[in-house]
């Protein structure tokens, strides 16, 4: 049996396709940015009805990034051809040292120093939103709330969130802290702390699901392609591999990124890395036409495409 239960290969023929992952109609677009900047409307609708996409999806997709000034537009139809106004690799997947580091701390190049990472702060309710934007960033960088005000992390991120309130323009109603000893009631061992902070059964769930995929992209990618298949090999490509980077991202964004020495054990988050990984290079190795052209590939390639240094 597989991680998901379902029949293996072995035992009597290929296993059934996990669920297809949500793909956002934007991520597709953004994903078939070219290096040069453009993305081919005919490849773009293309990999949109591989993925169960609609032409109308697409056109509605398309019009709101041209209106929203992200991109514009040459041409109608499957004719047509977008140019990125900005750099879209942000909406891709998370940042590339973000992922560096979990590969980092995978290979065990990162083990924590023991340091809890403390950021208080106290903005009035009339400036709510730059609030809530300090909120989310600390957040997005995998804090956990202690209490009203109060967050936690275990990475080092300081500089990214002095950097963050001094732009906000509430630098002074922040609090920088560390501590070796931090406690919640009675409870003081570092994994229970982080059991309490973090819902780590949750993002335990997005790396099962991440792996169970990643397991049948290889299977796919190994297996010998149909000869009836009417399936361009490229389009093909593409469209996994923008499933990959979708299910990817929905794994690592929720992910505060703890060291091991805090995690589970088995934690199911390095496997499912190393499998995408692997899954990478196959695509990568496919050949140079079309899909390696894409700033997709050049995003991920660059971030999985050698082993994390050594410090």
């Amino acid at each position: 049996m597989t991680a998901a239960g379902t029949p293996d290969a072995a035992a009597g023929g290929r296993a059934a396709r996990p669920p297809r992952p949500e793909v956002p109609t934007r991520l597709l677009v953004h994903a078939l940015v070219r290096e040069d900047g453009t993305v081919d409307a005919a490849e773009l609708y293309g990999v949109a009805g591989l993925l169960g996409m609609t032409d109308q999806q697409v056109r509605l997709c398309v019009k709101r990034l041209v209106a929203d000034g992200r991109f514009t537009q040459d041409g109608r139809g499957r004719k047509a051809v977008l140019r990125a106004v900005a750099d879209p690799t942000g909406a891709l997947a998370p940042d590339a040292e973000y992922v560096r580091h979990a590969y980092r701390q995978d290979a065990g190049f990162a083990p924590w120093d023991g340091v809890w990472h403390l950021f208080a702060f106290a903005v009035p309710e009339s400036r709510r939103s730059v609030r809530d934007a300090l909120r989310d960033t600390l957040l997005h960088l995998g804090a956990a709330p202690l209490q009203g005000g109060l967050y936690v992390t275990v990475n080092p991120v300081t500089g990214i969130v002095e950097a963050h309130a001094r732009h906000l323009g509430v630098l002074d109603s922040m609090t920088f802290l560390t501590s070796t000893d931090l406690r919640i009631g009675s409870v003081t061992d570092p994994a229970a702390l982080a059991a309490a902070l973090w819902p780590l059964p949750d993002i335990a769930t997005r790396y099962e699901r991440l792996t169970t995929f990643a397991r049948h992209c290889l299977a796919e990618l190994d297996a010998p392609r149909d000869a009836e298949s009417t399936e361009p090999a490229a389009a093909g490509r593409l469209a996994t591999a923008v499933e990959l980077a979708a299910e990817f991202t929905r794994a690592m964004n929720p992910d505060p990124l703890l060291p091991p020495e805090l995690l589970p054990r088995p934690w199911p988050g390095a496997h499912a890395r190393r499998l995408i990984a692997d899954c990478w290079q196959r695509l990568r190795g496919t050949g140079t036409d079309g899909p390696a052209q894409l700033r997709l590939f050049r995003l991920y390639g660059d971030t999985l495409g050698a082993p994390p240094e050594a410090p």
